[in-house]
């Protein structure tokens, strides 16, 4: 099965429906947790941290994946899934106000669901584009299905952040509802008959877990990726956490207008992507290290500049180099997909799913990492420095500092075929 351009597309739309959930939870819910409830920045940043951690399940959905068929109702399921603990994490806002026992355990149980339904949606909808688009296509199609996501992001964030003022928890929760029901009816009638035939495992699928595991680890150029998609997206996720409540707290930003800023990110981001779709896809200039290594270089320079601005710049400057950020961020992400996408599909047979899953299992733990040392890393530089704007410009260097150490990584990798064409080792 070949998915048609149409097709494509339609499992953009999924990518969007997630986007638009997650970001209501990793930016707005963590910012009224850390401004208006005044919790410790390391709350937010422990939940965030279990959403990301329990995805390390995802080579388990991957692989359970190649093994059955249809990939769609994993798709669907878990979009269900990660609906359902949007509702539910939206809801303990206003019980950790009251009592703050029962808001956490709400919570831990809300962004519990919120991971499993992006595992189990995400990796699927991954390895269906591994394993059924044209190879001539998959870059296109992770550019595509990724700028959709990013916009998704970028509308929910922005829109939300309009009409959350004046805000109000009922209103939040009203809110929250109507994108997440909306976000899995979308994703439902996206993948309606996208599958039209049952995929036929092969021998090598009757093969345990475990064993599969260990076979796609042995791969050379699977391991190298993953250690480099790991330190590169520690350095992605750091400022996820922090950036608005930094808003907040040094440029008096309000619970609308710090949204806006995640939504201006997002906006960036989308048009470093499609920058990078357009000059490397369409006008074929430039190679995937140089845009990787641009990309990291460059957002290390825009985490100096924001970190720079909290020494006294007006808050006006601060969305400007928020969206810089996001720019070159979409350009290194980008690269980086196109690379997964082209590398997915090599090496031992039918293993699509499982080799996204490790890869997503790296991207999600180092997601969770970023974000709660992004978090830990404030409070203890809060109680160092004695000033916010000094605690919180340290954490935005540290993350420029890794960045630039991915960008060398990456310079590594990327000059040693990166994207070859065989990764089995004696093969």
């Amino acid at each position: 099965m070949n998915l048609s351009w149409f097709s494509i597309v339609r499992l953009g739309l999924v990518q969007m429906s997630l986007g638009a959930i997650v970001v209501l939870m990793t930016a707005t819910l963590n910012r009224l947790m850390v401004v208006e409830l005044a919790l410790p920045a390391v709350l937010p940043g422990v939940l965030v941290g279990l959403h990301y951690g329990i995805q390390i399940t995802r080579p388990n959905w991957g692989f359970r994946s190649d093994k059955g068929g249809r990939r769609t109702p994993w798709i669907i399921g878990g979009m269900a899934i990660l609906g359902t603990g949007g509702i539910l994490a939206a809801t303990s806002i206003p019980i950790l106000e009251n009592n703050f026992r029962l808001g956490m355990l709400t919570s831990l149980i809300a962004y519990l669901l919120i991971g499993i339904g992006v595992g189990a949606s995400g990796t699927s909808l991954l390895a269906l584009l591994a394993t059924s688009t044209a190879p001539r296509r998959r870059a296109a199609a992770a550019t595509i299905t990724w700028l959709m996501m990013i916009a998704g992001i970028a509308i929910t964030a922005g829109a939300t952040g309009v009409m959350l003022d004046p805000y109000s928890h009922e209103l939040l929760i009203k809110i929250v509802a109507v994108i997440s029901s909306g976000a899995v009816s979308l994703t439902a009638l996206a993948m309606w008959k996208v599958e039209t035939e049952q995929n036929q495992p092969s021998p090598e699928q009757e093969t345990s877990f475990i064993q599969g595991i260990t076979e796609i680890w042995s791969e050379p150029k699977a391991r190298q990726f993953a250690i480099f998609v790991f330190l590169s997206m520690t350095a992605y996720f750091m400022q996820e956490l922090i950036l608005e409540p930094y808003a907040g707290l040094v440029f008096g930003f309000t619970p609308g207008e710090s949204t806006s800023l995640s939504g201006a990110q997002n906006g960036g981001v989308f048009l470093g992507m499609l920058c990078v779709g357009i000059i490397c896809t369409g006008l074929n200039l430039g190679s995937l290290k140089v845009w990787i290594v641009s990309g990291c270089i460059g957002s290390a320079v825009s985490l100096f500049g924001i970190a720079c601005l909290g020494m006294g710049a007006p808050g006006f400057y601060l969305p400007i180099a928020v969206t810089c950020l996001g720019f070159f961020n979409g350009m290194f992400a980008v690269a980086a997909i196109g690379s997964m996408m082209s590398l997915a599909g090599q090496g031992r047979d039918s293993r699509e799913g499982t080799r996204m899953g490790i890869w997503g299992a790296a991207q999600a733990i180092a997601a969770g990492f970023g974000g709660l040392l992004g978090a830990v890393a404030v409070d203890i530089m809060k109680f160092v420095s004695g000033t916010v704007a000094t605690a919180y410009g340290s954490v935005f260097l540290l993350e420029a500092a890794i960045f630039l150490v991915s960008a060398t990584m990456a310079m590594k990798i990327m000059s040693e075929r990166s994207v070859s064409p065989e990764m089995v080792p004696g093969e």
